[in-house]
């Protein structure tokens, strides 16, 4: 099964890595050279994109996620059966998914017609992202997502919580998308407004994925088109 790995925190994100280590290493990694956290579903149409071919398996383009999953689609694997995006260090959950860099890839592998699955890790801060409890987390999730059908026109978003070590593992649970805002927050000094919103304090109805992860579980959605 032919592989396409991407991310939006840049081709040397150890969350990529843990990813690949995830699918034992079989990923073709195609992802941006520098870091695009929160740069939504945009592309590059203007201007070149460069790529750089790294090795047999992986390549770096000089642009956004979206541009990733275009470039491997349409030209360097023609016959990818996923396009995997991660693992993200931050989560995406509920209304995240607009402005995710992450999410926006597999959005535009299911608009070409290839599913896809978003993965990514909240950070409870001052805890730190154990790699690799997320790359097993990850192995976990995937080997059942690879075997459930998915309905044309969806793609599966995936968040892992942040545990304290030792805690026990983290059941899979598949939710709906929270569709509450995230906290609007802002200190103004003179004309600048600086954002200062607490990603831990966003609103958390119960049952949604954003209630599960904070509650120390997998969070799986299933998004539409």
């Amino acid at each position: 099964m032919t592989l396409i790995l991407t991310n939006d925190d840049g081709i040397d994100a150890p969350g990529i890595q843990a990813l690949q280590q995830a699918v034992n290493g079989t990923g073709i990694i195609v992802a941006p050279t520098g870091q695009f956290s929160g740069c939504g579903h945009q592309v590059t149409t203007h201007q070149p994109l460069k790529l750089n071919r790294r090795s047999a398996t992986e390549y770096a383009v000089d642009g956004m996620p979206a541009d990733c999953t275009r470039i491997a689609l349409k030209h360097l694997v023609m016959d990818a059966k996923w396009v995997l995006s991660g693992i993200n260090a931050g989560g995406n959950l509920g209304v995240d998914v607009y402005t995710s860099g992450t999410v926006a890839a597999v959005r535009e592998a299911t608009m070409l017609g290839v599913p896809g699955i978003a993965l990514s890790h909240w950070i409870k801060r001052p805890l730190v992202i154990d790699w690799d409890w997320a790359s097993y987390w990850t192995a976990k999730v995937l080997q059942d997502l690879f075997t459930r059908p998915l309905p044309i026109n969806c793609f599966w978003n995936v968040n892992l919580p942040h545990l304290e070590p030792g805690s026990p593992d983290p059941k899979i649970i598949f939710c709906e998308p929270s569709t509450q805002p995230l906290p609007v927050n802002f200190r103004i000094e003179g004309d600048l407004f600086y954002y200062y919103g607490e990603y831990s304090k966003r609103p958390r109805k119960e049952g949604t994925d954003v209630d599960v992860c904070f509650s120390g579980n997998i969070a799986v959605t299933q998004i539409s088109l």
